[in-house]
């Protein structure tokens, strides 16, 4: 159970100060009754707001179809976001919704959104080695050496004493290439081809784990159970 002005602010309703005039208003009920107090507890699921059901009150886990020229940032000055693509009553949050994980402003592709802090650190901790597809091209043709050196377990990023994971390198023609990864270094993808001195042009992630794109559009989102990864 939990006070109705801190529910109300958590997801995103109106601050902890405005729910008591929403509350004082009549707009809340508690099963079927209209609440009087905003300190009050209650059981999300018994919850009303002008007789809609809570948006989401148990969390969000969703999937992102992330165009290029977004940020995975809640710091304005770091330029437009991937949050902005979502409902305004989501972005008011608390916890707030974050990515899991980060693609840079030059990267599109599968990115996951979620206010839930314990799956973030799950799915970024090295240890739980989540395998992440991505689909490159690059300025110069790429040999068949690379192949090797990226599964080898011994490549090391510039200005790192820690070797990269063993990646799998798929060569799908000259200049485009597809690489798993089981880690999330800073700008990994990037680095590893630059050790051979090839520049990434452009960078998709096309999966994440078992999750895929699929037809989803860019920009456009769908929603994940909350338990997705505790399925199977």
């Amino acid at each position: 159970m939990r006070r109705l002005d801190q529910l109300l602010a958590s997801l995103g309703y109106c601050s902890r100060r405005d729910a008591r005039d929403w509350i004082a208003s009549g707009a809340v009920t508690v099963r079927g009754d209209e609440a009087d107090d905003f300190g009050a507890k209650a059981v999300p699921a018994d919850v009303r707001v002008d007789g809609e059901p809570l948006d989401h009150p148990d969390g969000l886990l969703l999937l992102l179809n992330k165009p290029l020229g977004l940020v995975c940032s809640h710091d304005g000055r770091e330029g437009p976001s991937v949050y902005s693509l979502l409902p305004e009553r989501w972005r008011r949050r608390n916890p707030p919704v974050t990515s899991i994980g980060r693609l840079d402003k030059d990267t599109s592709g599968l990115l996951l959104l979620t206010d839930q802090s314990p799956l973030v650190h799950r799915l970024t901790s090295p240890k739980h080695k989540v395998p992440k597809l991505y689909r490159a091209t690059v300025d110069r043709d790429l040999a068949p050496a690379l192949i090797e050196r990226f599964a080898s377990g011994t490549l090391r990023l510039e200005d790192e004493e820690k070797p990269c994971a063993p990646a799998e390198l798929k060569i799908v023609s000259p200049r485009e290439a597809e690489l798993t990864l089981t880690e999330g270094r800073y700008h990994q993808v990037r680095r590893m081809f630059a050790t051979g001195g090839i520049t990434v042009l452009t960078l998709h992630r096309e999966q994440f784990g078992a999750l895929e794109l699929g037809d989803l559009a860019l920009g456009a989102w769908r929603e994940l159970p909350l338990d997705y990864f505790s399925q199977g």
